[in-house]
């Protein structure tokens, strides 16, 4: 048996104008303990503690500040600012799922407002998940971290799952085919592997993505500063809540076809670069500092590790040192004339010039074939999707139906399944 864990889709049903202010008011005080313990630079659970336990919301959602904060303010996100799209978290026991197969709409989710108050509201699910959905609610799956967010007017809950699987005869490192995925501000991503015959085939590069994603990240930056110099902070908030879902939505549309690239290879094993490394040699600069501080190496990594979770294609990590400097072919150090072209040093080397990021994925990928590779587990330990995590600040409640006076704004909801 092999223990799996899987991210379950949740859309809510049009959530009344009340629940709807609780939401928003749930998400506008996360975002403000998120921002000031950030700020403050909590750097451990105790110090985050200090700062969260003053704002009006859930246990739930303070015990996952606690634990999320002191990751931002180490080694996993290194912007100077902290932008508006973190979702609001809550740990393994915030939210409840209740299911009524009877119903038109079957699920209902109970999402923590704050202390002793809560809001059970019907929710839709991604019909392939149904299974795991079905496995939560037996108890046969341990449900994890929520993460409750908007986008659109549309409000949606994403829920880790953890559940043993039946295991597959799964394929030796020297059968793996290592693809190696180099993520950059040129190309955003580019993924390349070698055929038998030790070919670099099949390269793939999401240029013109890079280039939206360069874009709308000058218009934030500079409609940011024209208007807080007008003094329009509400108006440059919302800007950059618009421009950064949209952003976001490249990130997800591009890990989704890395990994369908994957799937289209046999035996496959993405391999990354290690963010440690990256972050440690990453100095080049006050300004360019700030835009590759500030690009999304850390979500581009981990949509692509859960997605491939999710499609059951592993994840590698090498030390990304030289990766970029050195020749696929001969091994020798080279130099980029221009942004995207890589020039051997070495005048034997057939290779001459070669596309730059084509010739950084390749060197990925061989790293990890040289042996040269660790999970990421053996880095970081990996806190289990059903541990006992959080305070229990909830009241328990038997049906589906909000606590205090939302339970009498209960609403009924429509019958199709909602896109």
């Amino acid at each position: 048996m092999t223990e799996l864990t899987k991210t379950l889709e949740l859309k809510l049903v049009d959530p009344n104008v009340h629940k709807r202010q609780k939401l928003r008011e749930t998400r506008n005080a996360y975002q403000q303990a998120l921002q000031a313990a950030f700020a403050a630079g909590c750097d451990t659970q105790s110090a985050a503690n200090d700062v969260v336990v003053e704002y009006d919301l859930s246990g739930y959602a303070k015990n996952a500040l606690k634990k999320y904060v002191p990751q931002l303010c180490g080694t996993s996100y290194d912007a100077n600012e902290l932008h508006d799209d973190h979702p609001v978290r809550f740990t393994n026991e915030g939210l409840q799922l209740d299911h009524q197969p009877q119903n038109a709409v079957e699920w209902y989710v109970k999402i923590p407002h704050h202390e002793d108050y809560h809001l059970w509201i019907p929710a839709r699910a991604n019909p392939d998940q149904r299974e795991w959905l079905e496995a939560v609610s037996a108890d046969d799956a341990e449900m994890g971290e929520s993460r409750l967010f908007e986008r659109d007017g549309t409000w949606y809950l994403h829920v880790s799952a953890t559940r043993n699987v039946e295991d597959k005869c799964e394929a030796s490192t020297d059968e793996r085919t290592p693809i190696g995925v180099d993520i950059g501000e040129a190309s955003l991503v580019t993924v390349c592997h070698r055929a038998e015959s030790g070919s670099p085939v099949r390269p793939r590069l999401w240029a013109d993505d890079g280039k939206a994603v360069r874009r709308l990240r000058k218009i934030f930056f500079t409609a940011k500063r024209r208007l807080q110099k007008r003094g329009s902070e509400r108006i440059a908030e919302y800007y950059g809540d618009a421009l950064w879902d949209r952003i976001d939505d490249v990130f997800h549309r591009v890990t989704s076809e890395v990994v369908e690239y994957a799937e289209s290879v046999e035996n496959p094993v993405l391999v990354l670069e290690d963010l440690t490394y990256i972050r440690e040699n990453m100095d080049y600069g006050e300004y360019m500092n700030r835009r590759l501080h500030g690009w999304g190496f850390a979500k581009l990594h981990a949509q692509i590790r859960y997605k491939a979770a999710e499609r059951g294609i592993p994840v590698e990590t090498v030390n990304p040192r030289n990766t970029s400097k050195a020749c696929h072919a001969c091994g020798e150090h080279g130099y980029r004339p221009r942004q995207a072209t890589f020039k051997c040093s070495n005048d034997g080397c057939w290779v001459g010039e070669y596309q730059a990021d084509v010739n950084g994925a390749i060197n990925i990928a061989d790293r990890y074939r040289s042996g040269e590779s660790h999970r990421r587990s053996d880095r970081t330990s990996r806190q289990k999707a059903g541990d006992d995590d959080s305070a229990t600040d909830g009241a328990s409640l038997t049906g589906p139906q909000d606590s205090q006076a939302d339970a009498e704004n209960q609403q009924t909801t429509p019958g199709t399944y909602a896109s």
